[in-house]
């Protein structure tokens, strides 16, 4: 069509503003600017008014050299954390679930727990499984753990007998996709006694206990160890939903065991996703630990209807993993690693971290701020990370080479 440009013309004007771009910027702005062009058509005036807008934005957003952004993140991060409320939501308009959000889940992602108060697993499924909702039924019953208490109606124990006996409930059986004979083998595998199934109804089962179960104090132990017998699923699966989202079906689990979820066929693994990031780090690496902490921070905080910057998100969760590990922000962790004894020293355990330095006889080399404005020096941030140096024999020479030629 007259007038909108080719690709060689958008790169061609693109080319005319040299090095203002960086090469990445430049090759995605080129990319979206083609795609602009194929689909819509654009003219010149519109691709120039396009990169001067983008050009501004890119140097309005650049970081002067020194700039603190350690201090700005920190600032950009905790000033609206003040603002979220403690409140527990449901997910997802699930009512089933309650899962934490705001300044908990916060809490629970920078302090690096081993376990989140409400896990939570979203199960995406293959191309031919994700439409059809009978087969994703069948893969949720078999992700979501059942016990034996999970399928029982009735548990007595008669303790002068020895005799436990347990009335199953027909219903939570089908729901659960579990049969008697799978109940009996794992009462079989407990080895506290004989097992059967009554003559007189097939969903009662009477286990004889052994002679060293009739203590009255292993009796009571005994009941939760039957109660609590895994029959199926995947350990740490407590419950399951099926949801419709767009034109296919996805699974979400309360509890998390991404490992063992990934093996299920029929599982697409590629898009398997767990708010449990510890999980992320070990069965995916701690990169995509990395990817899993912006993301949570990053909800968190939309959630809540606050607006931080992703920049700030970003270098909070490079500080957390660039080990090698997730370590929390706290004294068993980044405050805690600090190069500098006064730096470790200014949060919380002042005399123990102190003391620790003094008897190792550790060195303070000053690298940062906080030490530095502890002892009044100028902290290297802005231009007091710029050094000068003078060499008075070169000043002195230059004088006299100035006097001899006038």
């Amino acid at each position: 069509m007259q007038g909108y440009l080719s690709d060689e013309e958008i790169d061609a004007l693109l080319k005319e503003y040299g090095e203002l771009f960086t090469p990445q910027l430049k090759h995605e702005l080129s990319t979206k600017l083609k795609n602009a062009a194929r689909k819509r058509g654009i003219t010149r005036e519109d691709v120039i008014k396009i990169i001067e807008f983008t050009l501004k934005n890119y140097h309005q957003a650049l970081i002067d050299p020194g700039e603190a952004v350690g201090t700005i993140t920190a600032q950009s991060i905790g000033e609206p954390s003040t603002q979220m409320t403690l409140r527990v939501f449901h997910y997802a308009g699930v009512r089933e679930y309650n899962v934490t959000l705001g300044l908990p889940r916060l809490i629970e992602i920078v302090d690096a727990r081993k376990q989140p108060e409400t896990p939570i697993m979203e199960i995406y499924l293959s191309e031919d499984i994700k439409h059809d909702l009978e087969r994703v039924k069948a893969i949720a019953r078999q992700i979501e753990s059942t016990l034996v208490e999970n399928v029982t109606r009735e548990f007595t124990i008669d303790y002068t007998e020895g005799l436990v006996t347990l009335m199953l409930d027909p219903d939570m059986l089908q729901d659960k996709g579990v049969s008697v004979e799978q109940v009996v083998d794992v009462l079989k595998n407990l080895e506290v006694g004989e097992v059967e199934v009554s003559s007189e109804n097939p969903y009662e089962l009477r286990v004889l206990l052994s002679e060293e179960y009739l203590d009255p104090v292993k009796v009571e132990k005994l009941r939760t160890k039957i109660l609590q017998a895994h029959v199926k699923g995947i350990y740490g699966i407590k419950k399951t939903i099926i949801q419709r989202r767009g034109d296919e079906y996805v699974i979400i689990a309360e509890g998390s065991n991404l490992e063992e979820v990934m093996k299920i066929p029929g599982v697409d693994w590629r898009r398997i996703y767990t708010n449990n990031i510890h999980e992320v780090e070990k069965v995916l690496g701690i990169e995509a630990a990395r990817s899993a902490i912006i993301r949570e921070i990053k909800n968190t905080l939309d959630d809540q209807g606050l607006d931080v910057d992703i920049r700030h998100i970003m270098l909070l969760a490079d500080m957390m993993t660039w080990t090698g590990h997730v370590r929390q922000v706290g004294r068993m962790g980044i405050a805690g690693e600090k190069p500098s004894v006064l730096a470790k020293a200014t949060f919380e355990t002042t005399i123990q971290k102190l003391v620790e330095s003094a008897v190792s006889g550790e060195e303070d080399k000053l690298p940062s701020i906080t030490e530095n404005i502890i002892i009044g020096q100028i902290i290297p941030v802005g231009t007091g990370l710029v050094q000068v140096y003078m060499n008075p024999q070169l000043i002195k020479k230059g004088e006299s080479e100035l006097i001899d030629s006038r």
